[in-house]
């Protein structure tokens, strides 16, 4: 297993910058993490973000979660939950500063979890916010065909883990490994007559900076599939 460099700035509402650095193993697959914690740089020890800035809020994010390779995807985590989502970039290619997605107070326990993936893994991450302000991000590893993207956590399709609720914002990553080889438009969101009704883009990670975006977007019932379609 082959390891990255992992880093991201944060800015505080007490006006500190907060540096982070882990060097972390690499998923071999699209649903491993790893905590991202504070360098010892500029801190006397690598700790969690909750016990590093307790209390505290997100203000800014002055560079988002950038690997060696790829970021498949980064949260921040309460209690095994997803609290909310984070922005994500290769390094050499991050150019821009993030609004954090949600406002969160710190609570010692509160960790960045990250998703770092080689290319040659072909892991696709597809992150959503929801009207009523739920965080989730689906996953998977392209093969030939169509792949169902999964919740990260649960396991669950989008239609089980987002059922009633409005898609207000998304993005979408991929490995750079897998860029030439999806052979429709990124993700589509497809009903239960398997239609598609949302779609989002899929960034390549090694060309830009991924960009959330809302358009595309739609409504979820039970047995709708967020799916990828690539060739071998």
């Amino acid at each position: 297993m082959s390891t990255s460099i992992v880093t991201a700035s944060f800015q505080l509402n007490t006006g500190e910058t907060v540096d982070m650095y882990t060097s972390m193993t690499e998923a071999t697959n699209a649903t491993s993490t790893s905590e991202l914690l504070t360098s010892t740089k500029y801190a006397v020890t690598a700790t969690s973000i909750g016990t590093y800035a307790n209390g505290k809020t997100i203000t800014a994010i002055t560079q988002p979660v950038t690997g060696t390779n790829n970021i498949v995807f980064a949260y921040l985590e309460r209690r095994g939950a997803i609290m909310m989502i984070l922005p994500v970039s290769k390094r050499g290619v991050q150019s821009a500063t993030r609004v954090p997605y949600a406002s969160i107070v710190l609570q010692a326990g509160d960790t960045i979890q990250v998703c770092s993936a080689a290319n040659a893994t072909r892991s696709v991450g597809y992150n959503v916010i929801t009207t009523s302000g739920v965080h989730a991000i689906f996953s998977g590893t392209d093969a030939s065909g169509d792949i169902e993207l999964l919740h990260c956590l649960s396991g669950q399709g989008i239609g089980a883990s987002l059922t009633g609720q409005t898609i207000t914002a998304q993005f979408g990553v991929q490995c750079s490994a897998s860029s030439a080889l999806n052979t429709s438009a990124g993700v589509y969101i497809l009903n239960d007559r398997g239609l598609p009704i949302g779609a989002s883009p899929l960034t390549v990670m090694a060309n830009v900076q991924p960009v959330i975006n809302s358009t595309g977007l739609a409504t979820i019932g039970l047995n709708f599939i967020a799916r990828v379609t690539s060739s071998a």
